[in-house]
């Protein structure tokens, strides 16, 4: 190691992820310029942790002197990890993408609990994505530094699902760490294979015109893989895959999968895998499928999938835990093109339109909230049940659509449409990837996850969920006439202040960056305050006060007029009469 001229800490993120056999953190949707309405990209990822709070990440571009050094930190748990030489640049990066469009989403997979490594020292997942933000331009490059730390330092975390977009392209790599524990020392041996630290991993391109989706479940099976003599002919064109020996052709165009060297041999090496070349699956061998990842995890891709294209009913019975029915594929073609405010909404499921409907069980309780709280699993008389884990949930830290627009300047272009809390509840906020400026109510430090702050927008949105919870099927309708209103004059304001900032620069380029977003989040800010008085006025009590002409209704002497008292649903009125109905019944 060099010597060490100045340290640089990693910031401590707070971001604690579940890092469980179930592993049902987090949900990424992946979008193809082909499949967007504007010819933009969108990746979407959700950061759902009971511990964790939203708030807007910032690093500034930086230049560093030659020796510098980097401390990891840990994103889940904030130990120290390992010093890494820092580059002597590093890019502007807000949340999840930076002032180059490059954005990088995650979900937490586990896979094969063995290979799962916490002992101190290596690069854990969360480091990746932002020391990557930091140091690439573009999705290639992504992949290329992704690749370099794997070649370089132990991997410190569990298995792991990367989207990975910039204004033309989409990416899905996963990835595995790799311990010499489970390597058997007789395969190895006949395999010529040499244990090195680091991970196991594939990258695949999402074809233009597609879209796709992980969430906590590996989803690369089968993969093109190398010719076993790779040749860069004239006149006989590249080949569309490479392994990580020749990742120097990572940036040919028609290149559209990329693979670790010793992705099949390490899982030879363990005993995991003893089939032809070709018929290796990735997920299949480092992840293999169990009922809570289709039930918990590929059925929100599914949930996605059905809402964008027809026909997809057919991978239901595997969205339900079915190992024997069709197995959901890693990309679809929609049956039209989404605009950025169709996948914001594709963001908030609770499985309507499938058999999961949370709404529809009595478990939803008296008003059909589509919640339930932890833990997930229960049994009852020595049968063993889940509750759905759907896209939204109600322990959501952030979430965000990253939309890359390649006709734009790359500050302008980069959007960050950013939310705290329940996605479902959410609004999200446009935040351009050239600010250098965090609105107060996103801010870093603004409040914690058990420090109230009467600015911070997590706190906010977190007091406004949990009240429409007790009496969702009401209260829902009036925040989703205030979240629709705000996020469609939010996007009308994007397309006419792109024209009007397209030409600038410099200071005056961020300076009307960082005021137009300040803006957008106040007035987010007034309008859910607004709607937080608003609600505890209509619904006090049980409740439903008269509302007429826009205003809440008066007597002629100027009183509140008597409120609406409407009553249980049927259903709800059915299953009390069962349970006690020979106590309440009248005599």
């Amino acid at each position: 190691m060099r010597k060490i001229n100045r340290i640089i800490a990693a910031g401590l993120l707070g971001v604690a992820m579940l890092a469980t056999s179930t592993a049902d953190a987090c949900t990424n949707f992946l979008f193809t310029k082909g499949a967007t309405k504007d010819g933009s990209t969108m990746i979407t990822y959700a950061a759902d942790s009971h511990t964790l709070y939203g708030e807007l990440y910032y690093r500034k571009v930086a230049d560093y002197a030659e020796g510098t050094m980097f401390q990891v930190v840990d994103w889940d748990s904030g130990t120290p990890l390992i010093m890494i030489p820092q580059v002597a640049h590093t890019y502007s990066v807000v949340g999840n993408m930076n002032e180059h469009q490059l954005a990088i989403g995650e979900t937490t997979y586990g896979g094969r609990a063995e290979l799962a490594n916490e002992i101190e020292g290596g690069i854990d997942y969360g480091s990746y994505i932002y020391l990557t933000l930091q140091r690439a331009r573009n999705a290639r490059e992504a992949i290329q530094v992704l690749a370099g730390f794997m070649k370089d330092y132990p991997y410190h975390s569990e298995g792991e699902s990367f989207s990975i977009c910039d204004p033309n392209e989409v990416w899905i790599l996963e990835l595995i760490g790799k311990r010499p524990e489970p390597v058997k020392a007789d395969l190895a041996k006949k395999l010529k294979y040499k244990y090195t630290d680091g991970a196991v991993w594939v990258a695949r391109r999402i074809p233009d015109g597609m879209v796709s989706g992980h969430a906590n479940q590996a989803r690369i099976t089968q993969f093109p893989q190398e010719p076993k003599k790779f040749q860069k002919a004239k006149g006989k064109g590249l080949h569309k895959v490479i392994s990580s020996a020749h990742l120097d052709y990572l940036y040919e165009p028609e290149v559209e999968c990329v693979y670790s060297t010793d992705v099949i041999t390490f899982a030879r090496a363990c005993g995991w895998f003893d089939g032809k070349d070709e018929d290796f699956s990735f997920a299949d061998t480092y992840a293999p499928l169990t009922f809570s990842g289709m039930r918990g995890c590929d059925a929100r891709v599914y949930a996605m999938f059905n809402r964008v294209a027809a026909g997809m009913q057919r991978y239901e019975k595997y969205a339900m835990g079915d190992a024997t029915a069709e197995r959901l594929p890693l990309w679809i073609t929609p049956d039209h093109k989404v605009s950025v405010h169709e996948v914001m909404n594709l963001m908030r499921d609770h499985y309507e339109g499938t058999s999961m409907d949370m709404s529809k069980d009595l478990g939803g309780g008296p008003y059909q909230c589509p919640y339930r709280w932890r833990p997930m699993g229960f049994e009852i008389d020595g049968h063993t049940y889940v509750h759905e884990r759907a896209t939204s949930t109600q322990q959501t830290g952030f979430s965000f659509v990253a939309q890359c627009r390649s006709w734009l300047p790359a500050k302008v272009g980069g959007i960050l449409w950013f939310g705290v809390d329940d996605t479902y509840s959410t609004v999200y906020c446009p935040m351009y990837c050239g600010i250098t400026e965090i609105p107060l109510c996103f801010r870093q430090g603004n409040g914690d996850m058990l420090t109230y702050s009467e600015t911070s927008a997590f706190w906010l949105f977190n007091r406004v969920s949990n009240f429409v919870y007790s009496r969702y099927n009401d209260m829902i309708k009036d925040l989703q006439r205030v979240q629709d209103k705000l996020e469609k004059t939010s996007i009308a304001d994007v397309n006419k202040f792109d024209q009007r900032v397209a030409n600038l620069d410099g200071e005056a380029l961020e300076h009307q960056l960082n005021d137009f977003c300040n803006r957008q989040a106040a007035r987010m800010m007034k309008e859910w305050n607004d709607l937080d008085k608003y609600l505890l006025v209509k619904y006090m009590d049980g409740n439903v006060k008269k509302e007429k002409g826009g205003r809440f209704e008066r007597t002629i002497t100027g009183n509140a007029a008597f409120p609406d008292q409407p009553a249980y649903r049927e259903e709800w009125l059915r299953m009390i009469v069962r349970d006690h109905g020979k106590v309440i019944r009248e005599k």
